[in-house]
């Protein structure tokens, strides 16, 4: 009798083209998020990128872990900080 191991591969995080142009896939969710959640369901969801919805599910951007990663990093960091706030231009 011969063993099969199973293979697991990694997920691939990285946002890809959907079909019609429509914009990068991955796990979309509002953009009232907090910072601290979206990082916890990236961790969940093996995923490296988030595309952030407003209250019409209409896509208004896309946040990367590397740069929630430096946002948390950073001395002005709060957990009451939301996804739609590092989107929105600073100056």
């Amino acid at each position: 009798m011969t063993t099969v191991q199973p293979q697991y591969q990694a997920a691939d995080g990285s946002p890809q083209a959907v079909p019609g142009g429509r914009g990068p896939s991955g796990p979309r969710v509002s953009d009232d998020m907090t910072v601290e959640v979206a990082l916890s369901l990236m961790a969940g969801a093996r995923v490296d990128h988030l595309v952030l919805c407003d209250g019409d599910d209409r896509s208004t951007g896309l946040i990367t872990l590397a740069r929630l990663a430096v946002l948390r990093g950073s001395p002005a960091y709060t957990d009451r900080i939301r996804l739609r706030d590092v989107l929105a231009p600073t100056g």
